[in-house]
């Protein structure tokens, strides 16, 4: 048993081999419709809990969709629905589902929350989100980066905005599977301090580069997420907005990477704003490989979990 927390405390030959597998199933479903069971029913008898504090369109889909081809069943839970913090602790919640579950993920706020959670549950417990870090979005990010260029390592990957908690998962990364990171985006958006010292540390190469014309030369990767989280109050929007205009990917600013750089938004877009729409459909863009390969990266991470 063996929880998937974050990027940066799993063995980068650990990594690697969950990528293996992700790419082995999604070959191995080459022609199945999307209901259809996997030959090797990994799931088959267990029960995963679904936990989303936060709304989800791909996480929730994915996680549902891959525990069913796995040959299991699954129950979404909104934290509306549970006394996930609140009437009984986090702790005494997590207990109880391991009673009777096989494997949780939750979606959240606040890492504590997942910490708590991983803490006291005797069942293994994924990350599928949280405000800090985004580790199942940034695999399957790199399963699509080397299913088009081939291997990610020595590669320039450029993260155009707010440093936030995708960002923060793809430092992690660079260190794991061995690229260069760069980030672009206003001072007072720059990613966590103490990530990025963390990845200096191990020789990762990070870059804070504030001009982005600057920033994406050369690069194999350009990266960008939404300005405004859902939960931000109109008066941050509106201040997001005039901070990050500078900071739009636009077929310029693309002209600017290698010719055949991809561009990879984890979605959901909001085109014209931090992407515009002719490069979000353009050759480059492969953000919809992206959003699939969430459900293969996500099985053999389920995978994982269990039989390590």
């Amino acid at each position: 048993m063996q929880n998937f927390l974050d990027i940066d405390q799993i063995e980068a030959s650990e990594l690697r081999a969950i990528l293996d597998q992700a790419s082995h199933t999604k070959k191995a479903r080459a022609g199945l419709t999307r209901g259809a069971l996997d030959v090797e029913k990994v799931l088959e008898g267990h029960m995963v809990a679904l936990i989303f504090e936060k709304p989800s369109t791909r996480t929730r889909i994915s996680f549902a969709v891959g525990v069913q081809q796995m040959g299991g069943e699954s129950m979404v839970i909104s934290g509306s629905e549970m006394h996930l913090g609140h009437g009984e602790t986090i702790a005494d919640t997590a207990r109880v589902l391991s009673r009777y579950v096989d494997l949780i993920m939750i979606r959240t706020f606040e890492e504590s929350t997942l910490l708590e959670m991983a803490e006291h549950a005797s069942v293994p417990v994924i990350n599928g989100l949280t405000n800090r870090t985004h580790p199942c979005q940034i695999m399957a990010d790199i399963m699509t980066y080397e299913e088009h260029r081939g291997s990610i390592s020595g590669k320039r990957v450029v993260w155009v905005g707010d440093g936030n908690n995708v960002c923060a998962s793809f430092i992690h990364a660079a260190d794991k599977f061995g690229f260069d990171f760069v980030f672009s985006g206003p001072e007072n958006l720059d990613p966590s301090l103490s990530i990025v010292a963390a990845a200096k540390s191990k020789g990762t190469k990070i870059e804070l580069i504030s001009d982005v014309s600057v920033a994406v030369e050369g690069a194999d990767l350009i990266v960008t997420d939404t300005w405004v989280s859902m939960h931000d109050s109109k008066a941050v929007s509106a201040l997001r907005h005039k901070q990050l205009a500078p900071y739009r990917v636009d077929d310029a600013l693309l002209t600017k990477a290698k010719p055949d750089a991809l561009f990879m938004h984890c979605l959901p877009a909001h085109r014209d704003e931090e992407v515009t729409s002719s490069v979000l459909d353009g050759p480059n863009s492969v953000v919809f490989d992206e959003a699939e390969n969430r459900l293969h990266v996500q099985k053999a991470i389920m995978r994982w979990c269990l039989l390590k």
